[in-house]
Formats: C-alpha cells, sequence, structure tokens
C-alpha cells in the first residue's frame, strides 16, 4: 500500500512539473512568467496612475504563456510530442494547437520594454519622467519589474492657429474652434496626431483634394512656463502649390459597361450621351442616364468634397447591379484649380438563378429544412430595377414539444420588383450613403399541419426602404394587404375546437388591409466598443380607412369581398444591449414590449398578428408558444396529445445572458429569461389571462445553460433550462426554486427543456 502511495505521489510531482512548464527549460535560462508595473505615486490622481499602468501593461512584450492555478497546460502539450514532422495531422494539432512553446527570459528584451515605458509616458506630457527595469528570479522561473516615476504632467498653455495671408492659412484657422487641442488640458501626443487628421479630412470638405496632413506640423515649446506647453500649428514650408489649391468639379464621366479584364475606355468607340452635369460613354444603353443623375452626388462646379466623394461610391455599389466600382479624379486640362470625375463601373450579369438548401428553427420550437429556388433580373427596366421571382418548399418538425409529430409542410412563391428611388407623386430624395428604394411584392404560402388543418395566405405590400446611414434604418410600407383562408380542417381540430373555442380564431378567415412601419437602430457593427445596443420599433395599423369607408362594429362586422376586414393598432418594440468585457466575453440583455388593440370592427387582434411567449428564442424554460396568458393554464384545457398555441394582446419580454469562449468555435453561456403575454379583455374561457395592475407577478421566469458551436458560416445553439416561476400555479407556490431536483427522474421530465436552434437567440 504504501508503494503504491509513493507511485501516486511520484506520478503526481512529474505531472506538476510538466504542467508548470520548467521541467525542459535549456540550461542557463528561465522560465519567463510576466511582469509587474510600479507607477509611483507623486501629484497625479491615483485615476491617471491607474489608467497609465493599464495602458503600459499592454504594451510590455513578450506576454508569458497562459497559467490556470500556476500550472501551464499548454507548455505540457507543447513537451509532451516531440517534433512535429507534418504541418498538420494530430501531433501538430497537439503540439501547436493545445501547446504553446515556452516563453523564456533570454527572449525579454528589458532595455527595450524600458524605452517602451519612457516613450509612452513622455508622449502622455510627463516629460520629466523616470522609469526602470530589472528582473526577479525565483528558481527555473523569472519575472520583469518596472518602474516609472511620472512627475509632473504638463498642460497646455496656449494653441496659435496660421495666420497666413494665403487661401489655405485661411481655411485652416476657421477650424479652430473645434479643435481636439485645449488650454488647460493635459499634453498627449495622441490628441495632436488626431488634430492633424481632423484639419486634414476638413480641408477635403472644403475642396483641398491633393492636401495631406503631413503637410501640417504642431510645434510644442515646453519652455516657456513651468509644467507648460504652448502648441503653434504650421503649415510645412515647400509643399506642393496643389496642395493649396481649392478644386472645384468640371465634368463628370460615366462608364457603365467598364470591364476590368481590358481596357473598355480607349480601345472602343463610345456613344455619348449627355445628361444634366453628367456625360455617359457607352456603346449601347444599358441603363437610363437618370439614374446615376439621381444617385451620384456631385454637380458641376460644386467644391470637391470627400464626403460626397463617398457617399457617391457607396450609392453606386447599394444599387446592387454593379460589380465593380472604380473611381478617379483627374486635374481639368483646360482650368488648373478643377477636377474631372470618372467612375468605371462593371456591371453584374444581368440574370440569374440561385438554388439555396436550408435548414432552420423558429420561435415555436420548430427545425427542418428549406428549398428555395430564387430567380433574379438585376435591370428589368434599364433603370437598376430589381425583379426578384422565388418558389420554396420545405418541412418543419418539433423534436420535442406539445406539437410533437404534428409536422408542418410549407411550399409558396414570391415576386417582388424593386426600384432604386422613391416612386411617388411627391419630390422625395436622400442624400445618404444608401440609395432609397420602393418595393412592391406579391406572394403566396400553402401550409399543411398535418392531422389538424391547412392554410391558404396571399401577401402583396407596396412601400419604401431608406437607410440615413449604416446604423439608422426605416421600412415604410403604405399598402399591406394579407388573405388567409382555411382548408380541410381534421375532425381531431374540430374536436379541439369544441372543447377550446379559442382555436377557432387560427382558422378563421383573415383580411388585413393597413400599413406597417419599422424604424430600426444599431451599433452592433462596431466590434470594439465596450457597449453595442440594436433598437427596433414598429407600428402596424389595419382597417382604419376601410371602417370610416363602411363602418362596422364587433357585433355586426362587415365585410370586402365577402371576408369581415381586421380593424386593429400595434406597437412592438425591442431593445438590446452587448457589454463586451473584452474580445471573449459579453453580457447581451434584451427587453420586448409589445401591444395591440382591436377596434371598430374587430374583436379580437388577428391571429398571425397576436403575441406568443416561450421557446428558442424566447423564455427557454418553457415549450414554444405554451406561457400564458396571464396565469392561465393551457396544459388544462384538453387531454389529448396536441396543445393548442397560446396568444395574447399584449407582451412583456426580459433575456440576460452571458457568453464567454470557452475553446476556439465553442462558446458557452449562462442565461436568465422572463416574460408573459397578456388579453386586454377578460374571458370565461381563459380565467387569470386579463391584464392587470399585478403583470409582474405573474411572470414566468426561466435559467439555464447553452453552448454556441460558431462555425463561421453558422451557429448551431443548444441550450438546457428549466423554470424558476411558473406564473399558472396558485398563489405563493410559483416559486419553484425549491422544488428543483436533477437527480429525480420525474423532475426532470417535467421541467429539463433542451433546445436545439440556429443562430443567437437574440
Amino acid at each position: 500500500m504504501r508503494i503504491n502511495n509513493y507511485i501516486i505521489l511520484l506520478f503526481s510531482a512529474s505531472l506538476f512539473l510538466g504542467c508548470s512548464g520548467t521541467s525542459k527549460i535549456p540550461e542557463g535560462d528561465l522560465l519567463y512568467v510576466g511582469h509587474t508595473i510600479s507607477v509611483k505615486k507623486g501629484e497625479e490622481p491615483k485615476k491617471v496612475r491607474k489608467k497609465i499602468k493599464s495602458e503600459l501593461d499592454g504594451l510590455i512584450r513578450p506576454k508569458p504563456n497562459k497559467s490556470f492555478l500556476g500550472l501551464r497546460p499548454s507548455i505540457f502539450f507543447y513537451n509532451l510530442i516531440g517534433e512535429a514532422k507534418k504541418e498538420k495531422g494530430f501531433k501538430h494539432w497537439v503540439k501547436y494547437k493545445l501547446g504553446e512553446e515556452p516563453v523564456l527570459m533570454s527572449k525579454v528584451d528589458l532595455n527595450y520594454n524600458q524605452k517602451v515605458i519612457q516613450n509612452y509616458v513622455e508622449n502622455r506630457g510627463f516629460f520629466n519622467a523616470i522609469s526602470k527595469a530589472d528582473s526577479i528570479k525565483k528558481g527555473k522561473k523569472a519575472k520583469a519589474n518596472y518602474e516609472v516615476a511620472l512627475n509632473a504632467q504638463y498642460k497646455i498653455k496656449s494653441v496659435v492657429f496660421p495666420k497666413d495671408s494665403i487661401l489655405l492659412g485661411k481655411e485652416i484657422k476657421l477650424l479652430e474652434e473645434n479643435s481636439f487641442l485645449k488650454v488647460g488640458n493635459a499634453y498627449d501626443l495622441d490628441h495632436i496626431k488626431n488634430e492633424r487628421s481632423r484639419i486634414d479630412l476638413k480641408l477635403k470638405e472644403r475642396g483641398f483634394y491633393y492636401f495631406n496632413e503631413d503637410y501640417l506640423l504642431i510645434q510644442v515649446d515646453s519652455t516657456v512656463a513651468k509644467h507648460e506647453v504652448d502648441l503653434l500649428v504650421k503649415i510645412k514650408n515647400n509643399i506642393p502649390e496643389k496642395a493649396k489649391i481649392q478644386y472645384s468639379i468640371n465634368t463628370i464621366y460615366v462608364y457603365p459597361s467598364f470591364n476590368l479584364k481590358r481596357d473598355t475606355v480607349s480601345k472602343r468607340k463610345m456613344d455619348t450621351i449627355k445628361y444634366g452635369d453628367i456625360t455617359i460613354m457607352d456603346n449601347k444603353t444599358v441603363f437610363k442616364p437618370f439614374i446615376f443623375d439621381k444617385t451620384l452626388l456631385f454637380n458641376k462646379q460644386d467644391l470637391y468634397n470627400r464626403t460626397t466623394h463617398n457617399l457617391s461610391l457607396n450609392r453606386l455599389i447599394t444599387l446592387g447591379t454593379f460589380k465593380f466600382v472604380k473611381n478617379e479624379f483627374k486635374e481639368n486640362n483646360t482650368s488648373k484649380n478643377e477636377l474631372d470625375v470618372y467612375y468605371y463601373l462593371t456591371p453584374l450579369p444581368k440574370k440569374s438563378i440561385q438554388v439555396e438548401a436550408l435548414a432552420k428553427t423558429n420561435s415555436a420550437n420548430y427545425s427542418g429544412t428549406e428549398l428555395n429556388i430564387n430567380w433574379s433580373n438585376r435591370n428589368l427596366f434599364k433603370g437598376a430595377e430589381l425583379l426578384n421571382i422565388s418558389a420554396f418548399t420545405g418541412i418543419e418538425v418539433q423534436v420535442s414539444g406539445q406539437n410533437k409529430g404534428f409536422n408542418v409542410y410549407r411550399f409558396g412563391g414570391e415576386a417582388s420588383l424593386i426600384w432604386p428611388r422613391f416612386i411617388s407623386p411627391f419630390q422625395m430624395s436622400s442624400g445618404s450613403a444608401y440609395v432609397p428604394k420602393t418595393k412592391a411584392s406579391l406572394s403566396y404560402e400553402y401550409q399543411l399541419r398535418t392531422k389538424l388543418y391547412s392554410l391558404k395566405t396571399f401577401n402583396s405590400s407596396f412601400g419604401y426602404l431608406w437607410k440615413e446611414n449604416e446604423r439608422k434604418e426605416h421600412n415604410l410600407s403604405l399598402v399591406n394587404i394579407a388573405y388567409t383562408s382555411p382548408n380541410d380542417v381534421s375532425e381531431l381540430y374540430q374536436s379541439q375546437i369544441d372543447e377550446n373555442a379559442s382555436l377557432q380564431k387560427v382558422i378563421d378567415r383573415q383580411l388585413i388591409f393597413g400599413t406597417t412601419y419599422t424604424y430600426t437602430y444599431t451599433n452592433t457593427m462596431l466590434k470594439n466598443k465596450k457597449n453595442n445596443i440594436y433598437f427596433k420599433g414598429g407600428i402596424d395599423f389595419s382597417g382604419n380607412s376601410l371602417g370610416l369607408l363602411l363602418g362596422g362594429n364587433d357585433e355586426t362586422p362587415k365585410n370586402l369581398l365577402g371576408v369581415p376586414f381586421s380593424q386593429y393598432s400595434k406597437l412592438e418594440f425591442e431593445f438590446r444591449h452587448y457589454y463586451n468585457f473584452n474580445k471573449e466575453t459579453t453580457l447581451a440583455s434584451r427587453i420586448i414590449v409589445g401591444g395591440g388593440i382591436p377596434y371598430g370592427n374587430s374583436k379580437d387582434l388577428p391571429f398571425i398578428k397576436q403575441f406568443f411567449i416561450g421557446g428558442t428564442s424566447s423564455v427557454r424554460a418553457f415549450r414554444a408558444r405554451s406561457i400564458g396568458p396571464g396565469t392561465f393554464d393551457g396544459s388544462t384545457v384538453t387531454d389529448n396529445s396536441f396543445l393548442p398555441d397560446q396568444s395574447g394582446d399584449l407582451k412583456l419580454e426580459f433575456s440576460t445572458e452571458l457568453r464567454a469562449k470557452i475553446y476556439k468555435i465553442v462558446k458557452g453561456a449562462v442565461f436568465v429569461d422572463a416574460g408573459n403575454i397578456w388579453l386586454l379583455n377578460e374571458t370565461t374561457e381563459k380565467p387569470g389571462a386579463e391584464f392587470t395592475g399585478q403583470f409582474l407577478n405573474q411572470l414566468a421566469v426561466g435559467t439555464g445553460l447553452g453552448l454556441r458551436f460558431d462555425f463561421n458560416f453558422l451557429v448551431l445553439r443548444t441550450d438546457l433550462a428549466f423554470p424558476l416561476r411558473k406564473p399558472y400555479l396558485p398563489k405563493g407556490s410559483q416559486w419553484v426554486i425549491d422544488d428543483i431536483k436533477f437527480s429525480d427522474g420525474a423532475w426532470r421530465k417535467e421541467n429539463l427543456i433542451f433546445n436545439v436552434a440556429i443562430g443567437y437567440p437574440f
């Protein structure tokens, strides 16, 4: 027994030494385990010293091997494998993916790091700073120590802009008011660099096409006073004459059939088409001239402007018609202060066909496949109009849930036509980087829910889409018509209706004739921000004009084409916040608030416009559409295996999720979800479903863990969740935290919900 203990002790010691990373350090060298930085206390506020220390930490090189509880498993795996002769395979993967080469003290240049520290603090205005560097050895390990005394930070005493009589100097002087350099602020080299860039950008907005920020000099005089500096903004001597000239636009040339593979400008005869200030060079009229007049923002005699330059390029790209967009400016031969503008455009193929096979999931916990065939014509009427005709077919099934076995089969098609401009009797235009669009669409879908019913749905719409910038987007559908008609209602479903009359709403014929508007704001494309947000708000009105013309009330609704038209107003808002601790860890939160009010010709909201909650992208601890409304328990309605989708007129939902990288493509998540739906009016069919002042005490709450497998082209998500609060239980018993028993099979069967989905929940 004692021998076995010795063997275990020896094995443990060997493993510890291997994981500690010191077992195979070359003779005479040491394992580098990191550094410390000490910023001595001086006159500076503690906040300044803390910030300087944090920024210096990120500058020190090299980085040590990562450790966990004093162990360095990456070095262990590196040493475990000998030479990996091939650049792929299991050995290479273990040595260079799991493993990491030891960072040795011999690779650490203390003098270089000390100079980096000294240079950095001087650039922050600590001209009298003193820095030192040394190292400490302990066994086979070594650590670098850096010490810096900041002393006093220099402040800006004055900022002097040019007083030249030349045009360039006068223009720079006009930019003084919004300078980044302010009297009394601390000296900072980055602020000086940013000021030069700011002036350069502003001058390019004022016609100085050939100017460059390197032509500016900001001199620093630190002798004017104790711990103060004067800054003098100057134009360098002997800069090119072109840089001093303010250029305006002369002729605008467009080559709409340019081919990158050959010189289609000089080797082919071109027809010349004049349209306003634009000259179109082409051997055939592929595009109508007006499209370029609406897309390009420069006009003859305009001063050159960098923003207008970039906006015009972006508008050409977002037309969706050109594969490549090339642009250049040339000095006009007859005027030294005018530029000719050239746009070389390579069209995409006019017609194309695309076949897609998709895997998908939806909020009702259904997963399935879909086949899409899309045919496009990118220049239907020679005005860059986009015609899309698509057909689809698919199947969706519930792997687990109350509707398991009731598969959904779908097929249908859609035709849409997009004009890259506003089609309107009123004058409408947009000067943003995105071309405004008018869209008309017509679609049909046939949906079969096996054993239950089928639905035929027709949709048509006409409206506008436009973006102010990359963050703000608008979608206004002036006319939105939807007609739904049921077929083949089964005896099973009819028997369900006899037990639960609200199921009739699902298969009622519906006619929606309304207007919708959505506004979206997001900055999630900015990856380096600490905080990212997403907001989407929408309004939906239906039947108001018909109500005025035809009248009608919910007791004796008026018909249009033999179908009662729906009349309601609906609002829905969604806000998301992403707090990025670092590139690998994010706290994501979401709140959804929605409400719809039927009136006039309708007693209830149309089923397709009602709110649902629960499922893979909602409150994940409850099965899809199984929560509410209010404290109503839908599972008690019927003993049959099929359970109805619960719907409501109002919705409130919260979610927060901590996402962290576990290993390469694998991320983990811990989440808490809460929410419910309610009905506006009391109903005997669903006791407890009405919205009251006690709504916060009626929220369903759940929590769980999840894994996200990020394959770049898709994210596969798995979540395991369980409820913390069940709103349908008797008052005082709704919190079920004390009932949690993971070891109990009956509890697991009733409460554990496993979700599989594609993409993040939000």
